[in-house]
């Protein structure tokens, strides 16, 4: 498996979205967002992704260098419109505003609909961090219907992800952020292409059977490196059973109804919508308590003996935060048809100069 140096693979595929379209700044922007994922290890939101965002533009379905409308505008609260501009450039616009509109209330709410993909959603609840402000985000994809609910095995849901951000004094902040689903799609995919390979009860077919085979989502792709997931027969499982279902339909009912993005069915428009609550803790907290009750209970959280000696208690972000260090410093990992589907799509699109 290949190892690519994170600011190379940064700057080649900003000049691959510079190709079909984007300004230079917005294809900074997406390069960086999606390496910015692979660093944290969170590879089924990065660059495999490539290929897919550069069919939605050239289709149509992804316009570039978007501004978000305001639809609904009050002091508190706003609902957007991204008028289905790329993800990377939509989602901090959006949190922008949510934190400007946190600082001067206290707390604020922010529904987006008609985003493209916004990918990993701890970014955003990072970047409310460093503003030290909490945030919590629930995501839903209109047009994208792969989980299966509990008890179910037909498509009724997007992946649906949840992310809370909690900021830390001088340290970085806590963040969880994971998809409903027992697995992101983007895993499905980066398994389909030679990376870490599913859990084996990831997905389930219409007979009930639990499968961790790709193809069971995506169809017979044989040695092609298109993917669809339209074609598979199989759905993906929500985790938890009955609790990772209910939180997926309450995805569903914010970041799709609630923001007018609509619900996860077959023939909407592919769009990510997201409702995002933000508080600010110096107006909440005159006293100052927060902070370091946050320090002394995650302190108390890893003190706690750990299960194998060499596996330390981890607190969510932590896992993120040491593999962003060791990729940066020794290069992302790209299995070969990621890298190879990554190539084509830049000569695809006129760019034969490849640094890799």
């Amino acid at each position: 498996m290949p190892t690519i140096d994170s600011i190379v693979l940064e700057n080649f595929v900003a000049d691959i979205f510079v190709r079909v379209g984007c300004s230079q700044p917005e294809g900074a922007r997406i390069g960086k967002y999606l390496v910015g994922a692979n660093l944290t290890g969170h590879d089924s939101h990065g660059v495999a992704r490539v290929p897919r965002y550069v069919k939605w533009k050239q289709d149509g379905l992804l316009i570039a260098d978007q501004v978000v409308k305001r639809v609904v505008d009050t002091p508190a609260l706003t609902i957007l419109d991204g008028q289905f501009g790329f993800g990377q450039t939509i989602a901090p616009q959006a949190v922008e505003i949510g934190i400007e509109k946190c600082r001067a209330m206290g707390l604020s709410a922010v529904g987006l609909r008609h985003s493209g993909h916004v990918g990993r959603v701890g970014e955003w609840a990072e970047m409310a961090a460093a503003a030290n402000v909490v945030s919590i985000h629930f995501v839903n994809v209109a047009g994208s219907v792969l989980v299966a609910p509990f008890g179910g095995v037909d498509r009724r849901f997007s992946t649906a992800p949840v992310c809370i951000g909690i900021p830390r004094p001088a340290q970085e902040p806590v963040i969880l952020d994971f998809a409903t689903s027992l697995v992101a799609e983007g895993k499905a995919l980066v398994a389909s292409q030679g990376g870490k390979p599913l859990p084996a009860d990831a997905l389930i077919g219409p007979d009930g059977r639990m499968s961790g085979d790709p193809k069971l989502l995506y169809g017979d792709y044989g040695t092609t490196l298109a993917r669809d997931n339209t074609k598979g027969i199989g759905a993906i499982r929500a985790f938890g059973e009955h609790k990772g279902s209910g939180l997926a339909l309450m995805c569903e009912l914010l970041g799709g109804a609630l923001t007018g993005n609509g619900g996860s069915t077959f023939e909407k428009r592919w769009s990510q919508g997201m409702f995002s609550i933000y508080v600010d803790p110096v107006q909440a907290d005159p006293e100052q308590f927060f902070p370091a009750e946050v320090v002394r209970f995650l302190a108390f959280v890893k003190s706690a003996k750990p299960a194998h000696a060499d596996a330390p208690v981890l607190v969510p972000g932590e896992p993120e935060s040491r593999t962003r260090k060791s990729r940066r410093d020794d290069g992302i990992p790209l299995p070969d048809d990621t890298l190879a589907a990554l190539i084509a799509t830049a000569r695809s699109v006129g760019l034969e100069r490849i640094p890799m």
